[in-house]
């Protein structure tokens, strides 16, 4: 049985005694970060258990999750017109999917 979307959750869940988060997801994108991250730093990052249905669950440095403010729509503007004048374009996504 295939799990909707809206039950596709991520959960990062920590305490204020241990130095690490379980980061639980579905979400693609999280999932090949994670694993990208978990050979980059073995030590840091690790595969915490199995899940099914495609999810995964790490353990990552507590420091590593962070809420930011969101861009206003004045400093978006300000930071297109930065990249297009020093001639920055976003990575051409098919390519990207193609490769990974």
């Amino acid at each position: 049985m295939k799990l909707s979307k809206y039950e596709q959750e991520t959960i990062i869940c920590y305490n204020e005694e241990e130095a690490t988060a379980s980061v639980y997801t579905y979400n693609n994108q999280l999932i090949k970060k994670l694993k990208r991250l978990s050979e980059k730093y073995p030590d840091k990052v690790k595969s915490e258990r199995p899940e099914h249905r495609g999810a995964v669950s790490y353990l990552v440095p507590k420091r590593c999750v962070s809420v930011r403010e969101p861009y206003s729509d004045q400093r978006r503007k300000a930071d297109s017109i930065r990249a297009k004048t020093a001639k920055i374009r976003p990575p051409d996504r098919s390519i990207r999917s193609l490769n990974e």
